[in-house]
């Protein structure tokens, strides 16, 4: 595993993502970058930055009731359901505010909605706010879960992407392969890294990475 690179957003230069180079296994591929999200998604003044450069991407086209947060982006997603009521974004809530809320893993790696939360779900216009979206399983899972509540998905926001779309829907992402030309998503069956006998340095999910000694 080497040392990190920092890569600023052209767009906005308080937006800072860290890529480790390496051989890591996530909970759906294995990859050659480790994407280190954790001040942007725990310093005030970089998660505050990273949602006004997400609201300038959709403030003028997405209708807003609830952000789903995935992999800890919760104080992106506040700062980000702000920028939107600023922007004057339209909310179909009785309260004419936006709910922010975070869904539940299951042991069987399912995503759900306890009771009370499904409020803040049903019959809602969703914006899925992600730190990375590589493989869109984690999207898909999602969208069964919303689908069970007849939610609407408007609109997918991501740190960074490797994919445009998914499911027909664009991702919307401040960073993409486009500042990563290298990077690399595999299957787990079928990874080049592996076949090449790159050994693994850790294994990574939302929360971070565990290096193997």
């Amino acid at each position: 595993m080497q040392e990190e690179i920092k890569i600023k957003s052209k767009t906005h230069s308080k937006v800072v993502l860290k890529a480790i180079p390496g051989h890591f296994v996530t909970p759906n591929s294995h990859v050659n970058y480790f994407l280190d999200m954790t001040t942007l998604k725990c310093r005030l003044s970089e998660s505050l930055a990273a949602a006004k450069a997400l609201g300038e991407q959709i403030a003028t086209t997405t209708v807003v009731d609830t952000i789903v947060c995935i992999d800890g982006t919760e104080i992106i997603g506040a700062f980000l359901a702000e920028e939107l009521t600023r922007a004057g974004v339209y909310s179909m809530n009785a309260h004419n505010t936006i709910y922010i809320v975070t869904p539940e893993y299951s042991n069987s790696g399912q995503l759900l909605f306890r009771k009370n939360m499904v409020p803040m779900i049903k019959h809602k216009n969703v914006l899925i706010l992600m730190a990375s979206a590589t493989t869109g399983k984690t999207i898909l899972k999602l969208s069964r879960a919303l689908g069970y509540y007849d939610a609407k998905i408007n609109g997918i926001s991501s740190i960074f992407s490797a994919a445009n779309s998914v499911m027909g829907i664009p991702i919307n992402a401040l960073f993409t392969t486009a500042d990563i030309p290298d990077y690399k998503s595999y299957n787990p069956e079928d990874c080049l890294l592996c076949r090449e006998g790159e050994k693994v340095d850790a294994f990574a999910n939302g929360f971070g990475y565990s290096l193997i000694d």
